[in-house]
């Protein structure tokens, strides 16, 4: 009897799930969640074949196989000029998983100003930790980071326990921080703090998963830098080929 198919775990679904070529030939290529998210772990997250297997809760062997597979497809892309779909695949969402089968409380943070979610992350001054359990928010309390800043908030979120993250702008080296504290992030958030978890929880979260500071370093330069980019409707219209 064939061994089943262990699901692999994504955190993060694409924002765009079709890209158009010009015509290329071919019926087009299909990238699966799993693939994706490999692409999304190594090459734009900057973790390892072996932290990314962990975060995917697969072995290193099967991780290779599924990221070698979705580089030769985006390349068969960038050089076709073909279309491109995300879709299918054997994966469980990590928000889903969290609240499940009586698993320990997860903490959720919140970059927070008055009540809303902060726009700047490394000069977030308090932080609204939410606690859940079964899915539902069960205590919360503002916590002040005291001065720290940048890079040492990725420690302070991990000494607080936290499980992800939702926020505004946040730069490069933040995100591999908090990757390799194992906390998820969501960044791109905006408005009411209780609001944003509420939709968490529910799936409904909308968040920018390309969200970033600008290149001058996450804290140096103005606050309008470090910028969240809703599109609406999330058309992606210009992401296509052209």
């Amino acid at each position: 009897m064939a061994r089943p198919v262990k699901s692999r775990k994504v955190c993060r679904l694409p924002v765009c799930w079709d890209f158009y070529g010009n015509g290329g030939s071919g019926s087009g290529i299909l990238l699966t969640v799993e693939e994706y998210e490999t692409i999304r772990l190594i090459d734009y997250m900057g973790l390892s074949q072996e932290e990314c297997a962990r975060q995917m809760d697969g072995s290193r062997a099967t991780i290779q196989a599924l990221y070698t597979e979705a580089r030769k497809k985006l390349a068969r892309f960038l050089v076709e000029g073909a279309s491109l779909k995300i879709e299918g695949g054997n994966y469980i969402l990590c928000e889903q998983k969290a609240g499940g089968k009586g698993e320990k409380k997860m903490k959720i943070a919140v970059t927070y100003e008055n009540g809303q979610v902060f726009q700047h992350f490394g000069h977030t001054e308090q932080f609204k930790i939410y606690e859940v359990e079964e899915g539902k928010v069960v205590a919360s309390a503002v916590v002040d980071t005291n001065g720290q800043g940048h890079g040492a908030l990725g420690g302070f979120l991990a000494e607080q326990g936290v499980d992800v993250l939702i926020c505004g702008g946040i730069g490069g080296g933040a995100r591999n921080a908090l990757a390799a504290a194992g906390i998820q992030l969501f960044g791109g958030a905006c408005g009411d703090a209780d609001a944003q978890v509420a939709s968490f929880l529910s799936g409904n979260l909308n968040y920018d998963p390309d969200v970033m500071c600008s290149h001058h370093g996450e804290g140096h330069g103005e606050g309008h830098h470090c910028g969240v980019h809703h599109g609406g409707d999330h058309g992606c219209g210009n992401h296509g080929c052209h």
